[in-house]
């Protein structure tokens, strides 16, 4: 039937339509649709296509069938990414998709489709002429609802809304966010389909033709069907700029056979056959990757993040190395593990696994393996390993960091991929690497200086002695992700070295802490950043110090703070030389530990200004909060400073060892420990998962509790449900009763507090 006999049939059908709008939709869809559907169901479509515009721009008509199955239209503006939307938002209704077709109009001006880095260009809103020639689409589906569940109306109203929100999403070019979106309610809803898939992964046959249509690529694919399966796929090719012009799909038996007609990112036939095969593997990936999304803390974050891991190996696909690499992600392990990893925020996308990706293969693979708490005899030997190979400082250097980033890498991956894994194995992980790296540092930069400017001596031409404490949470034994190292630079004493040109120790001691805080690089504020603001004086004093000048500055008639003392009790020997590194810990002790009087009221008034000044109203900071992890810290450290003299077990710079000596004291009653002790563990861990999100170690607010954020770090420190949101619930009432619990505790312990 030709144009105008059709025009000529319809016109009766839709008198109230405009005869512009009649041609317009009868001239530019595809001819094949035309043959596909009866005249009753063109007049549907457009009557459903004459109410578009930029406020409703779709359009959705569900209807039941009577073996159980829906009739699903929906006519929309165009947009890019706009089937695997619908494919999400189905999936996510819990609906399987059994067959349909897809229509695109043409365009009235060629216009691409977008870039992969550019969102689709806006097309001409308003009304009149500029929604007439804007694209339409015209997509038919056959659904059912998964086993064990019903569709009742009020999902489809659902579903309606659901689809405009999604669609006006798109309009404004945020494709992310709706694809964060259908991510986020899609892997709910297969975690509770699917429960604990541990099937094999499926073959997936596709095959390419550029004979069979003027202006596309038809892409063929063949699979068993699975959960999301058209999601996946379209989601796949949406993520590398591929516009889907028309698709037909149904179901032979227990495979899903599909056809899909593709363009490239500039409206052209993809031909070169590179890119068909990496297309053709990305595809396969995608879709496989797809059924292990319910393990990941942030779904469209992993899913974004393996399209980046892609290009990285697609890169190298012709080396061995990528060769292997694309063989192992054909495991289903490797796919659930890269699910957890990839899934959990952008900073730990960039900032590790994009520039370690030679590392995490591997990882992956012998993960199970690998110790997250490597001897310190096998760190030493791996560091001097690595070392041996340089032929000059800056080479010994860059290689020690490397070790460095590479231990760090595999630390934090272990704890990522292994949740079982406690706080006090991860912090003693961290803290054997810092030790062993501080240590190398020290022995490499001092025999540097030594050789330029002599060995530093003490007055009586001893050699002079040099050691490094550790403070704060390194001191304690208590690092966590993104902890900052402090530490504490102490020599023997006044002296000079040795060379032609001599150098006062203070001076050359100085030289040396200089040294040593350019050789370890941090990779970013806060991630293994050396700290040395503890030191005496604090950014106003000097580097270095002597064990003499230590003592008078921490002495009664000294300039000390009475805070100042309270930070001593984090201080340990660990690195250079270990005599005078246990004569600056029996310093330590006869300054905290003494009977001299403690001022309680100016540490709590400390208390209180740290409130008011880091605590924006309205917030909750996990950290510096009433009840949060700084008033546990203070109390148990204000107890240790009050009793410590009498009783040397508390004597220990680790918080979770004090509060149990505390307990075992009978200084405080059992449930007191017991509230301490799993507060402390539930916010260091929340600590850690905001870290890892944001790559700051100093952004500690928590987000919304109602928010999307707070889903995703509940998932991240595990509190999983199968109503995300009921994790969230969960993991805010556990923060709400830890932090009233600690508040209450303070004020009953130390009044004013």
């Amino acid at each position: 039937m030709t144009q105008d006999q059709f025009l000529k049939r319809l016109k009766p059908l839709c008198t109230e339509i405009p005869d512009e709008v009649l041609q317009d939709f009868l001239s530019r869809m595809d001819r094949e649709y035309f043959a596909r559907f009866d005249l009753e169901d063109i007049r549907r479509h457009i009557h459903l296509a004459s109410r578009l515009d930029p406020d409703q721009p779709c359009q959705a008509v569900i209807s039941r069938k009577e073996d159980g199955t829906y009739n699903l239209v929906i006519v929309a503006y165009d947009y890019f990414s706009e089937f695997a939307t619908i494919c999400g938002l189905l999936s996510a209704f819990g609906l399987d998709i059994r067959e349909g077709s897809i229509y695109t109009f043409t365009q009235a001006e060629a216009v691409p489709p977008p870039p992969r880095t550019q969102p689709f260009g806006r097309r001409a809103r308003g009304p009149g002429r500029a929604g007439l020639t804007r694209k339409k689409i015209v997509d038919c589906f056959v659904v059912r609802p998964l086993p064990g569940t019903t569709w009742p109306k009020l999902d489809q109203e659902r579903f309606t809304n659901e689809l405009t929100l999604l669609i006006r999403l798109l309009d404004d070019h945020r494709f992310q966010d709706a694809r964060r979106r259908v991510n986020r309610r899609l892997v709910e809803v297969l975690a509770r389909t699917r429960g604990g898939f541990s099937g094999l992964l499926n073959p997936v046959h596709i095959r390419f033709d550029n004979q069979q249509s003027l202006y596309d690529t038809v892409m063929s694919i063949r699979s068993a069907d699975t959960p999301a399966f058209l999601y996946a796929f379209s989601n796949a090719l949406a993520m590398r700029g591929v516009y889907i012009h028309k698709a037909r799909f149904e179901h032979l038996g227990t495979e899903l056979h599909d056809e899909f007609y593709i363009r490239d990112r500039h409206g052209k036939k993809i031909t070169d056959a590179d890119v068909l095969h990496e297309l053709r593997i990305t595809a396969v990936l995608m879709k496989q990757f797809t059924q292990f999304l319910r393990g990941a803390p942030d779904p469209a974050k992993a899913i974004e993040h393996f399209d980046q891991f892609l290009d990285v190996i697609l890169k190298e696909a012709g080396q061995a190395t990528g060769k292997k690499a694309l063989a192992f992600l054909t495991k289903r392990n490797s796919l659930d593990l890269l699910a957890r990893l990839l899934g959990t925020s952008d900073f730990l996308w960039e900032d590790f696994l994009r520039k370690q990706h030679v590392h995490l293969l591997p990882f992956l693979e012998s993960y199970q393996r690998l110790p997250l708490i490597r001897p310190r005899s096998a760190l030493i030997k791996g560091l001097r390993s690595e070392l041996a190979r340089a032929r000059s400082d800056e080479q010994r250097q860059r290689r020690l960091n490397a070790f460095k980033d590479q231990e760090l890498f595999r630390i934090d991956m272990k704890h990522l991929a292994e949740p079982s894994t406690s706080l006090g194995e991860f912090s003693q992980a961290l803290t054997e690497l810092a030790e062993v790296v501080l240590d190398h540092t020290v022995h490499a930069c001092s025999q540097t200086l030594s050789q330029q400017c002599g060995p530093p001596k003490l007055a009586n031409r001893k050699p002079c002695p040099f050691t490094v404490l550790g403070m704060g949470k390194f001191g304690g034994r208590e690092l966590g992700y993104a902890s900052d190292i402090e530490v504490l630079f102490v020599y023997g004493g006044p002296g000079s070295t040795s060379g032609r040109r001599p150098l006062d120790n203070s001076e050359y001691f100085e030289r040396l802490a200089q040294e040593i805080l350019k050789w370890i690089e941090a990779k970013q504020e806060g991630i293994f950043h050396i700290d040395v603001r503890l030191r005496p004086h604090g950014n106003k004093g000097q580097l270095a110090n002597t064990l003499e000048e230590l003592g008078r500055y921490y002495s009664p008639s000294g300039f000390s703070a009475p805070f100042e003392r309270q930070a001593l009790i984090k201080l340990r020997w660990v690195a250079g030389e270990r005599t005078l590194g246990h004569e600056v810990e029996r310093l330590r002790d006869r300054v905290v530990y003494s009977k001299a009087p403690w001022d309680l009221e100016e540490a709590l008034e400390l208390r209180r200004t740290q409130i008011r000044e880091l605590v924006a109203p309205g917030q909750t900071n996990i950290k510096y909060s009433h009840g949060g992890l700084i008033d546990i810290e203070y109390a148990v450290q204000y107890l240790q400073l009050l009793h410590g003299h009498r009783h040397p077990e508390l004597r220990t710079p680790n918080t979770l060892e004090a509060i149990e000596a505390l307990g075992i004291l009978e200084i405080l009653p059992k449930k007191d420990v017991t509230a301490l002790r799993e507060a402390y563990v539930t916010f260091r861990l929340v600590i850690d998962g905001l870290r890892i999100v944001r790559g700051n170690a100093k952004d500690l607010v928590l987000p919304p509790t109602d928010s999307e954020a707070f889903v995703f770090l509940a998932r991240r420190v595990g509190y999983s449900a199968e109503d995300w949101r009921v994790g969230a619930q969960n993991l805010g009432q556990d923060l709400a009763e830890h932090m009233a619990r600690v508040s209450e505790f303070s004020r009953r312990h130390f009044a004013g507090a």
